[in-house]
């Protein structure tokens, strides 16, 4: 297994395990703060703003492939076939010379240093385009998800003040022109599907590249990159202003730590293939650090599995960056495939002796332990022919590593892919700390928590359990709103709202959201984030939430996976057109549900645990405005949605 190998080499390269230095300090015995040194200055660090980028690219390494885009008409556009088209290699100075002839454009149609250009878009080649090409005019780059309402867009275009506005499709093009109707100064836009990327460069064929220099180098780490909007559970979003610097620190810190495994150790070519909205903070930050590093960038504009996996076995990454709902469809993928062949009992063996695997084997790799028996080899053998392969086959074939962030990946669901060949990194961020704040460190995975402190970042947790952070990476305001920034920031430390504990090497493990804490009528604070993220990650749940403030027990709304429901209908004869209405009704699919909830159940105590559910049909979607863009639950909305069935939950 290569990962295996990889870290045996990693852990006898002594300069590998030094990279990640921290200080423990402790009260009372627990551990209430880390705090990571800032990493040994290295290429990656050298002075300058990420607008260098492209420009440093292509005067060190021109011939450098640094991305990676589909053929014209192959993929790229809104109704394009996905795995359709060959990957063309974009060379460092191809980039260079299309992002300075977008930048050219941009100043042609009359952007001002300081200047706000909004990007409404998925993630695809011309996304990063633009987005180095609004910085080297001296532009800050505005994101908007592209599944935003004409409301939102209305509200982010005029609170920012963007001037200028570029969309991906005709649709998005018609809910700006609804969105901007009424604004008094209504801005210039253009459209990717429309040819807006060439139509720049004409735009801009008189305007002289040093102009493009002088702005690029009027750049400082404190400049204002980028004004990213959260996207919302509740309330308007607010703006976080994040610098060239806050974007620098965080990038430098994701290449200085995990590119020596992605490509020294292995001996791989390290290439990605970028499918995270680059509206969210997350996979706008990797596409920096890849570019930073020269690590090859392919773009997917969908993150629904079967779009996505096309993609990833035609682009063929060596590691990927993910959500866990990514994970948690991947591995019910390679169940659902085995039933269908008759080897659903071969899967379910394959997952416990994964599972055991991998802990035996990480015990062994942190000096914990002896590793896996011969037996247990001899069991992960077996399967790896069976099982873990093909699931290595559906991610492309050359996958030995993942980074997933946005909420806790269960930690089982963590060891299966180590025993498949794959190790997943998780992390913990906000936009407000320009996405990771902590990340597991290479040489010391830790299944169940989400690292140590990037460098340069120190980590606390306040007496009530909330998590504070503080650093280079921390954001400087919130864009208009000098009482919501007072809120969050005091002498530097921003104020997570989320709730978590160290363990005894100060590893953090996430418990919930402050916010979201439940009390029940007999005094039980209840965190639903627990419970929800490992109900998720058992088929047939979709979405779900946990309730119970100021009830007598724990109760959770459950939608069901549409894909699991047909396979769980094909498995039992049943006809593929039942209705969900009776599928919720069925005895044999509440035990299977309630299968799942008794493993979430095993996370906490009798007193924290559902007593009781209830089926809804329909799933929490975007559409529906049950769910964020980066697909978190809007829990208020849900609780709306669902007031009859919850009160139902304890009317008996």
């Amino acid at each position: 297994m290569g990962v295996r190998k990889d870290l045996k080499r990693a852990k006898q390269r002594g300069d590998l395990g030094q990279r990640f230095p921290t200080e423990l300090i402790r009260q009372d015995g627990v551990v209430r703060e880390v705090r990571t040194a800032s990493l040994a200055a290295t290429s990656t660090s050298a002075p300058g703003t990420t607008a260098d980028i492209p420009f440093t690219n292509a005067a060190e390494a021109p011939d450098a492939v640094v991305l990676r885009r589909k053929e014209p008409g192959a993929g790229t556009g809104a109704g394009a076939g996905a795995g359709a088209g060959a990957w063309r290699p974009v060379t460092a100075a191809a980039f260079a010379r299309e992002v300075t002839a977008a930048a050219k454009g941009l100043i042609a149609a009359g952007l001002e240093p300081g200047g706000r250009v909004a990007l409404m878009s998925r993630t695809r080649y011309e996304w990063a385009v633009l987005d180095f090409a609004i910085w080297a005019a001296g532009g800050q780059t505005v994101p908007v998800y592209a599944t935003s309402s004409a409301e939102q867009v209305a509200w982010i275009v005029e609170d920012s003040g963007a001037g200028f506005v570029i969309t991906e499709t005709e649709e998005n093009s018609r809910t700006v022109e609804t969105a901007c109707a009424g604004l008094p100064d209504r801005p210039r836009c253009w459209e990717l599907d429309a040819g807006a990327v060439p139509e720049l460069a004409q735009l801009g064929r008189d305007i002289a590249d040093e102009e493009v220099d002088k702005r690029r180098s009027a750049l400082t780490p404190d400049t204002i990159a980028t004004v990213c909007y959260t996207s919302g559970t509740t309330g308007r979003p607010k703006g976080c202003v994040l610098t060239h610097g806050n974007l620098h620190a965080e990038a430098a810190s994701t290449v200085e730590l995990l590119h020596p495994i992605f490509k020294e150790v292995t001996g791989q070519v390290a290439t990605t293939l970028l499918f995270l909205p680059l509206a969210h903070i997350l996979g706008r930050v990797i596409q920096v650090a890849c570019l930073l590093a020269r690590i090859e960038i392919g773009h997917c504009p969908s993150i629904k599995p079967d779009e996505l996996r096309p993609e990833l076995r035609s682009f063929r990454p060596t590691f990927i960056v993910g959500v866990p709902y990514l994970f948690e469809k991947i591995h019910d993928a390679g169940r659902a495939t085995a039933e269908k062949i008759g080897r659903g009992s071969s899967f379910e063996r394959a997952d416990r002796i994964g599972v055991r695997f991998g802990e035996a084997y990480l015990d062994r790799f942190l000096d914990r332990g002896k590793g896996p028996s011969l037996g247990l080899y001899l069991g992960w053998a077996l399967y790896d022919l069976l099982v873990y392969r093909r699931v290595r086959k559906e991610i492309g074939g050359r996958l030995r590593y993942a980074i997933s962030g946005g909420s806790p990946l269960d930690r089982r669901l963590n060891l299966f892919f180590y025993a498949a060949g794959i190790i997943v990194y998780e992390g913990y961020g906000l936009t407000e700390t320009t996405a990771a704040a902590t990340v597991i460190p290479p040489l010391s995975p830790r299944p169940g928590t989400v690292g140590l402190p990037v460098p340069g970042t120190s980590v606390r947790t306040a007496d009530d359990g909330e998590i504070l952070v503080k650093g280079p990476i921390v954001f400087g305001s919130y864009w208009n709103n000098p009482d919501a920034t007072e809120q969050v920031l005091n002498d530097g430390w921003f104020a997570t709202g989320d709730l978590g504990e160290f363990d005894d090497d100060g590893y953090l493990r996430i418990t919930g959201r402050k916010k979201d804490i439940l009390v029940t009528s007999g005094g039980k604070n209840v965190s639903p984030a627990v419970l929800e993220d490992r109900l998720r990650s058992r088929p047939p749940i979709g979405q779900c939430i946990v309730v119970g403030d100021n009830r007598p027990f724990v109760g959770a709304v459950i939608t069901l996976e549409p894909d699991a429901v047909e396979h769980w209908l094909s498995v039992r004869k049943a006809p593929k057109d039942t209705p969900m209405s009776e599928v919720i009704k069925d005895p044999r699919m509440r035990a299977d549900v309630q299968k799942a909830v008794d493993y979430a159940n095993e996370s906490v105590s009798r007193a924290e645990s559902i007593r009781e559910f209830v089926l809804v049909e329909g799933e929490f979607t975007e559409d529906n405005g049950l769910l964020t863009p980066s697909l978190k639950i809007k829990r208020h909305a849900v609780a709306r949605a669902y007031e009859q069935q919850i009160e139902a939950l304890y009317e008996s």
